[in-house]
């Protein structure tokens, strides 16, 4: 009898234990941890149209991990979502601690009139193929895709025009 109460106790305490750390999105069936979803609840309260996936690393999306120095791998999280008129993703790790957040910039135009004098000063001979708004560690930067018949550069920058990091790939 004390046996079969002990074995009781455990399935429940391992069953509680399991279930508290892990959370089933309804959509994908994917099993996201409750700290990832509390954290994405409370940064994006306003968020629709909400996807979740785990991180394959052979769909890029929108920004290039060398640049914004962000470690994402397999054992992690991204979501795709919609807010205030624009798609955006977001990165969280198998803690559910947020990586980092990006949106593709469809209107150059909205650019910030810094970023855009210094490229148009210092990269005059090229035009802007993309650009991604990022959000990280507490920043806002630009990641923004030049070509010129000879090369794409990769520029991040900040929002008043400081190149963070760039590289140079021929074409």
């Amino acid at each position: 009898m004390k046996l079969r109460t002990l074995i009781a106790v455990a399935a429940i305490v391992l069953f509680t234990a399991c279930s508290s750390t892990r959370y089933r999105a309804s959509d994908t069936g994917i099993l996201i941890p409750v700290s990832a979803q509390t954290a994405f609840d409370n940064q994006y309260p306003n968020s629709m149209n909400i996807i979740w996936g785990n991180y394959d690393p052979n769909i890029v999306i929108l920004n290039d991990w060398e640049m914004t120095g962000w470690t994402i791998d397999n054992d992690d999280y991204q979501v795709q979502f919609d807010m205030d008129g624009e798609k955006y993703y977001a990165w969280y790790d198998s803690d559910g601690n947020w990586i980092g957040s990006a949106y593709a910039v469809n209107d150059l135009n909205t650019l910030p009139a810094e970023v855009k004098h210094v490229i148009n000063m210092q990269y005059s001979t090229y035009t802007i193929a993309k650009a991604n708004r990022e959000f990280y560690n507490d920043k806002t930067a630009y990641e923004v895709v030049l070509k010129n018949p000879e090369n794409t550069i990769v520029l991040l920058m900040d929002q008043n025009g400081n190149v963070i990091k760039s590289k140079t790939k021929p074409l």
